[in-house]
């Protein structure tokens, strides 16, 4: 089973997380930020990673903190869980629906960090969530997995479908790309 524990502790944020890539989507979410508890309960259960995760911050300054060490600690679980990431699929993709929104991501467990995503200009709240945190949260996943990540917001104007849509979509790229077979490491150089 490929599974991974990660502890991080700063003057800002206390995570603890454990996950299996080999699960069902299962999962137990406890952080003060309710749209983050959604947001990880989605991911879980699109990406068929069970996950559980136990997580605090200084909310009173801001969800930022949080938000973003949240993803930094997913992406090192799922880069540790990975291995050497031989027979896994490595590439992932998909255009993804949710009602009036349409989101592509397209990413590749590489070992190269990169982030591209458009429509930056997108900003408002969800409830007292600021969208742009949604960025921040794959950023931070993208830099510590070390994946390349592209998404495109193609159409939306609810935020809350959005937000949704780009996690979903998100998700279902890294169950994709996580995806075992039986041909070794995917790259002409042997490793990943």
């Amino acid at each position: 089973m490929r599974k991974a524990h990660i502890f991080r502790q700063t003057k800002e944020t206390t995570i603890d997380m454990e996950i299996n890539l080999d699960g069902t989507g299962a999962y137990q979410i406890e952080t003060p930020v309710g749209f983050l508890n959604h947001m990880m309960e989605s991911f879980s259960r699109h990406s068929f990673i069970d996950i559980s995760l136990k997580a605090e911050g200084d909310i009173d300054v801001s969800y930022h903190h949080l938000v973003e060490d949240v993803g930094i600690v997913l992406g090192q679980a799922v880069l540790k869980a990975l291995g050497d990431k031989s027979n896994i699929n490595r590439y992932g993709f998909s255009i993804l629906p949710m009602d009036e929104s349409l989101v592509l991501c397209s990413l590749d467990f590489s070992g190269r960090s990169l982030f591209y995503y458009d429509k930056k200009e997108i900003r408002g709240k969800i409830t007292e969530f600021d969208f742009e945190l949604i960025w921040e949260f794959v950023k931070g996943f993208a830099l510590e997995s070390k994946t390349t990540i592209h998404i495109k917001v193609l159409e939306g104007h609810v935020l809350h479908h959005i937000a949704e849509c780009i996690i979903k979509s998100f998700a279902f790229s890294i169950r994709q790309a996580i995806s075992k077979h039986d041909k070794g490491i995917l790259s002409t150089k042997g490793t990943l």
